[in-house]
């Protein structure tokens, strides 16, 4: 499994969307991603890449390409 579809399936999972609604999704754009949601989508990232996220990236994590970029930059995750 890719780097790219780990992080897709992370949101499939956390927030109940399919593959096909994740990119584009920005925190609060849909009922799931509410501050509940944004929680079980940073545990699910977490642990499909083994690595524990800072408090300004959970906080900075607002979209779908927010979070690769995050991802890229500070853990060191292609995509």
């Amino acid at each position: 499994m890719t780097n790219l579809e780990k992080y897709k399936k992370a949101f499939v999972d956390a927030l109940e969307v399919s593959e096909n609604e994740v990119e584009g999704l920005t925190y609060q754009g849909i009922t799931a991603w509410d501050s509940v949601g944004h929680m079980g989508l940073i545990a699910a990232i977490e642990d499909a890449f083994d690595i524990m996220m800072d408090t300004d990236d959970i906080i900075d994590f607002s979209s779908f390409e927010k979070g690769k970029e995050i991802l890229g930059k500070n853990y060191g995750i292609d995509f």
